[in-house]
């Protein structure tokens, strides 16, 4: 993944039939207890549905509009990768022909599809990230006690999927022809909102915030049948019959179960008093089923009598955790939308601690919201906003974490950024607004801020980035410029193997001259340069808070191109000039000459292998076999011949290779 970091940034996109062969190499999401309640207490808002027919039916009402699904990609990793060896790497190329033969399903009987992916953790949902790691790292250290005592690979109830997988799979789709979208926030709203925008057949995923949000029908990934085309509608109509609530009503239901921005734990004594005072119990329903009815019962009995008239903080026992809520509600408002359990005064507004906000999608009207802010200051916190449609949601810090963003509020203005409370960078950095910006995105979705905080203060450039990396042409670069905050997720590493350092630390050097690269204008050093904060992955990491990593300056002959220079210049020898900054990312300028020597498609694996041989001492000549082999040996085989392939694991090292600069390889 950091090879394409690095290329992303030095080469501007040329959209090539990309070989990754040559290269080296969850929870159930959503709404708490609401896919269990679906499944064993209401199984008749699923039916079965045939992409097909309903591709036939839209295009009888709808005359020259071609039938679109818009894919949450995220969700579907699991589904598509179906190669049995994983603990290796992955298989790239069986992977590649399993995404072939799902886009060829569809194209056969003429839908477009759009595949979203995940661009970014949102603040509000950073908590709810860092535990599903955790949980991930136990999950990963099983899977190494298993391989250790039974000298195999877990079975697929153990499956993990292979490291980088949804970055790899951006790149294998856009070969492919797909129109393939990096989202600017969590995608799942980026999903609903173009889905309803663009009316869309209907969303493809297994999230059950699909159910929530008021958008185009919601189609289970999971229960798709490729060769029929047949999968499972949930119907969010059907699911208000059964609950007795309205469409509107279900952002609220949301909230009170538990989501990704709501704690499960917040409001569980309040669903255990809703549960005691629910008298319509059957005695077949589970505990979990119903705490969703015994919810939706005090929703449609006690708190409607009060819709419209009362705050939410009146009627529910919100305490300090009012302004979270609030957003949790208006997550789930996609443009043009609006919620009728946000209180109005006669004047259209309410207050809390002097700040007014709106809360709605629709422009025209005038609900407002407390918005978060800190005590000591008064500084407001920025809102998200769509240009369009002015809807606007509050941005709460961590209460815990007591981290704050000041803006600045013209180019020439600068603040401070405190950036943790690691003892060893007391540093802060500064960030700027650029009032020119306005940020363009070319799916039109989901709230923007009106004012873009960055890293960086090039208007041009920021744009330049913002597009690639929507349009999923780059990796981590918009986030650096942009935020200053990247993470990257788990990987199989065993946390008792104290022989081979983690991944997060094998490249972070070359993260670092990156960084210097991207955060420019360090003109005496790096001592100007803001650090950034990661959120990595390695074992022993809590991710109590992110580990702050200032930019590394390097040497480039002839001296370090700006990012104009190297993205957007035609002038001859630019490609030269290039490559001089990828050899110096990795500190291989003078293997130059060597590397000049070596054909096209193997230059990038020898810069990572020379790379990675002179981090880890503890590799030895057989991990250098296995990589040249499986990027010398396999070109020309068959999906069919790899497939018929046997993995072993008696040599320990052909699992024990650093992941992040792994490439879902052939064994």
């Amino acid at each position: 993944m950091l090879l394409f970091l690095t290329l992303s940034l030095i080469f501007p996109p040329q959209h090539p039939s990309v070989d990754l062969t040559i290269l080296p190499q969850s929870s159930v999401m959503g709404v708490r207890g609401l896919q269990g309640f679906v499944g064993s207490t209401c199984p008749h808002i699923c039916t079965v549905v045939n992409f097909k027919d309903l591709a036939e039916h839209h295009r009888s009402r709808h005359p020259g509009c071609t039938p679109s699904v818009v894919v949450d990609a995220m969700c579907c990793l699991r589904y598509w990768y179906t190669p049995e060896s994983w603990i290796c790497g992955g298989q790239w190329r069986e992977y590649f022909s399993a995404l072939q033969d799902f886009v060829r399903a569809f194209t056969a009987v003429g839908i477009k599809l759009i595949f979203f992916f995940d661009g970014m953790v949102e603040q509000g949902k950073r908590d709810e990230w860092v535990k599903r790691r955790l949980k991930n790292n136990r999950e990963i250290s099983r899977i190494f006690q298993y391989i250790k005592s039974h000298k195999e690979q877990p079975g697929r109830n153990m499956f993990f999927i292979p490291s980088g997988l949804a970055v790899f799979t951006r790149f294998a789709l856009k070969t492919l022809g797909q129109e393939t979208v990096c989202s600017l926030q969590e995608a799942d709203y980026e999903v609903a909102s173009y889905g309803m925008q663009h009316n869309c057949l209907g969303i493809l995923g297994e999230d059950t915030d699909y159910l929530i949000y008021d958008t185009c029908p919601y189609f289970s990934i999971r229960e798709l049948c490729l060769q029929t085309l047949d999968t499972v509608m949930l119907c969010r109509e059907k699911l208000c019959e059964s609950l007795g609530l309205g469409l509107a009503d279900l952002p609220l239901l949301a909230c009170l179960l538990g989501n990704d921005i709501i704690p499960e734990g917040m409001f569980e004594s309040f669903r255990y008093k809703c549960l005691c005072s629910y008298t319509s119990v059957k005695e077949n329903f589970d505990k979990k089923g119903n705490i969703v009815l015994a919810v939706s019962d005090h929703i449609a009995k006690v708190l409607r009598l009060h819709q419209g008239e009362k705050k939410l903080e009146e009627i529910l026992p919100l305490g300090p955790n009012k302004a979270l809520f609030y957003k949790g509600v208006a997550s789930y408002l996609l443009p043009g939308q609006k919620s009728p359990w946000f209180f109005q005064k006669p004047k259209d507004t309410i207050t809390l601690d002097r700040q007014v906000i709106s809360m709605s999608s629709d422009p025209e009207s005038k609900q407002e919201v407390p918005m978060c802010t800190d005590s000591e200051s008064k500084q407001e916190v920025p809102m998200h906003m769509n240009p369009e449609s002015k809807q606007e949601i509050p941005t709460c810090t961590d209460p815990e974490s007591k981290q704050e963003v000041p803006m600045c509020t013209h180019p020439e203005m600068k603040q401070k950024l405190p950036m943790g409370t690691d003892p060893e960078f007391k540093l802060e950095a500064s960030i700027c607004t650029n009032p020119e910006i306005q940020p363009e995105d070319p799916m039109n979705m989901g709230p923007e801020t009106k004012q873009l905080v960055t890293m960086v203060s090039d208007p041009e450039i920021l744009k330049v980035a913002r597009t690639h990396h929507v349009q999923a042409e780059s990796y981590l670069v918009y986030n650096v410029m942009s935020s200053g905050e990247v993470d990257c997720s788990n990987t199989l590493e065993d946390e008792l193997d104290q022989a081979l350092p983690s991944q997060a630390f094998i490249y972070r050097p070359v993260r670092q001259r990156v960084y210097f690269l991207l955060l420019g204008d360090c003109k005496d050093g790096t001592s100007t340069c803001p650090a950034v904060k990661e959120w990595f992955v390695y074992p022993g990491n809590p991710l109590r808070h992110p580990d702050l990593v200032r930019p590394l300056q390097m040497t480039v002959p002839g001296g370090t191109p700006s990012l104009k220079i190297l993205w957007l210049s035609q002038e001859p020898g630019i490609q030269a000039r290039r490559l001089d900054t990828l050899l110096a990312c990795f500190n291989l300028s003078s293997s130059k000459e060597e590397l000049q020597a070596v054909e096209n498609p193997f230059k990038a694996l020898c810069c990572l292998l020379i790379y990675l041989f002179v981090q880890v001492d503890t590799l030895c000549l057989e991990d250098l076999h296995a990589f040249i082999a499986q990027a010398l040996c396999l070109q020309g085989k068959s999906t069919a011949q790899l497939v018929n392939l046997q993995v072993c694991l008696t040599g320990i090292y052909c699992w024990k290779i650093p992941t992040s600069g792994q490439l879902l390889m052939d064994p």
